[in-house]
């Protein structure tokens, strides 16, 4: 299965999501990419759409490779396996934590300028463009239960099985149209993956739209 573009896979997961019944409140996707899914999976349902961000805590030496995960409004989760299999020294860990929460703090301003949208005793559904790790959404499940959701669910147009299977011990319920055991990234089953930009995301977003 290959998408021609993010706009075309947030289609038909909505679809798909609404041909299961699938029921939310509101409709969280996490940017950058996943905003673009996530705000045709809302039209389709009819349901509010926003944001929730997150940023990757990289390794000091491979910023690639997550060793954990922000999400706001101030979760840190950290991957104990992943820093225990690849030895990481504390303070530069420390100084990439740092740097990475100073530019959530710089995104939430600029897609929050009135603050988070209130996630108490609601059906929360998160949504990205794929799930390679599920780091950065296990980070935003987190978040969503902390603000007191009544429900966290996570659907996705494609994701590993390794990412799956980690999600599905902390949201209520996983969704993927492709799980592929032979997954590499998120970009190879996109026909166009270009980078999702800041003003793209501001644009889909109810208070700049």
């Amino acid at each position: 299965m290959v998408f021609l573009s993010r706009e075309e896979a947030g289609k038909e997961l909505g679809r798909y999501l609404a041909a299961r019944g699938v029921e939310a409140d509101v409709v969280l996707g996490l940017p950058r990419g996943g905003a673009v899914v996530a705000a045709e999976v809302a039209h389709i349902l009819n349901r509010p759409f926003d944001v929730l961000v997150v940023r990757k805590i990289g390794h000091p030496q491979q910023r690639e490779f997550a060793v954990g995960a922000l999400a706001e409004p101030g979760v840190v989760l950290l991957d104990d396996a992943a820093l225990a299999n690849h030895r990481v020294n504390r303070s530069e860990l420390d100084e990439v934590i740092a740097e990475e929460t100073e530019r959530l703090h710089d995104y939430q301003a600029k897609f929050h300028p009135a603050g988070l949208p209130d996630l108490a005793h609601k059906r929360v559904l998160l949504v990205d463009d794929g799930l390679a790790t599920g780091a950065t959404m296990e980070a935003a499940v987190t978040s969503v239960k902390q603000q007191n959701a009544a429900a966290v669910m996570v659907a996705v147009p494609v994701a590993s099985p390794d990412a799956v299977d980690r999600l599905a011990r902390v949201a209520d319920e996983v969704i993927a149209l492709l799980i592929d055991p032979g997954f590499m990234a998120v970009g190879q089953y996109y026909l166009n993956f270009p980078q999702t930009t800041d003003n793209e995301v501001m644009a889909l977003l109810p208070a700049h739209a």
